[in-house]
C-alpha cells in the first residue's frame, strides 16, 4: 500500500507530470510528421515534434507561473497560435501554377493544438487527434480522387521539338477528350546546351469518363513530348 501511495505522489508531482507530457506530446505529434516524412513534405517528423513539445511547454510554463505568481494561465498559450501562422506560411510553396504545402500547414497546426492539449491533461483528446488527423493525412487523398467527379491534375511537359506545333497538338487533344484547361505557362530550359521548351499546365477532367494514367499515357505518346512529370 504504501508503494502505491508513493508512485501516485510520484505520479502527481508537478516535476514527473512535465517529464510526461513533453514525452507524450513529442510522441503523438512526432506520428503525424512521420507520415510528412514518408511523403517528402516541408516540414517532417523533426518540425512537427518539435512544435508539439514546444507547445506542451509552453503550458508547463504557464501552469508553473500560475502556481508561483497566480497569473491567468490561458494568456501565454493563446499567444501561441497566432505565431503558428508564420511557421505554416513557410512550408506553403508556389511554383509557377502549382501551390503545394497547404496540408503541411494545416498538420502543423493540428500537432500545435495536439501538444497543447497534452500540456494541459487533456490526454485522452490528444490522442483520439493524433489518430484522426494521421487517419486524415494517409487517406484523404485516396478518399477524395474516389469520390471526386471532377479533378484537378497538374502537368509539367517537356517539349523537345517544334514547341508551338506541340503545345497545339496538346491543346486539341485536351478539347477532343473534353479536358478543361485551368492555366497554362510557358519557360525555357537549355538541357545538355539545348534549349528545350516546358509547359505547366493546370487541366480539370471526369474521372468518370477517362482515368489520370490514360491521359499521361496520351500525351507521351504525342510527337514533341519528351517528359510528364505529375507535380499533384
Amino acid at each position: 500500500m504504501n508503494m502505491l501511495q508513493t508512485v501516485i505522489e510520484i505520479w502527481n508531482t508537478f516535476e514527473f507530470q512535465a517529464l510526461f507530457k513533453l514525452g507524450l506530446g513529442a510522441l503523438l505529434t512526432g506520428i503525424i510528421g512521420l507520415e510528412r516524412s514518408a511523403l517528402n513534405k516541408p516540414a517532417g517528423f523533426g518540425t512537427h515534434a518539435i512544435l508539439g513539445v514546444s507547445a506542451v511547454l509552453i503550458v508547463l510554463i504557464s501552469e508553473s507561473l500560475t502556481l508561483s505568481y497566480n497569473i491567468d494561465m490561458s494568456r501565454i498559450p493563446s499567444q501561441l497560435l497566432p505565431g503558428i501562422g508564420f511557421i505554416g506560411a513557410g512550408t506553403i510553396l508556389r511554383n509557377g501554377l502549382n501551390v503545394k504545402g497547404v496540408t503541411t500547414a494545416s498538420a502543423i497546426l493540428a500537432v500545435t493544438c495536439i501538444g497543447l492539449a497534452v500540456g494541459a491533461g487533456f490526454y485522452i483528446g490528444a490522442i483520439v487527434a493524433t489518430i484522426i488527423v494521421y487517419l486524415i493525412l494517409s487517406y484523404a487523398h485516396d478518399l477524395s480522387s474516389k469520390v471526386e467527379r471532377f479533378v484537378n491534375m497538374n502537368l509539367e511537359i517537356a517539349i523537345d521539338q517544334e514547341p508551338d506545333e506541340t503545345i497545339i497538338k496538346i491543346t486539341n487533344y485536351f478539347s477532343k477528350k473534353n479536358i478543361d484547361i485551368k492555366g497554362i505557362k510557358r519557360s525555357s530550359t537549355n538541357d545538355n546546351q539545348k534549349e528545350s521548351e516546358i509547359i505547366e499546365i493546370t487541366i480539370c477532367y471526369d474521372s468518370c469518363n477517362i482515368k489520370r494514367n490514360t491521359i499521361i499515357s496520351n500525351l507521351i505518346e504525342i510527337n514533341g513530348v519528351k517528359e510528364i512529370i505529375n507535380q499533384d
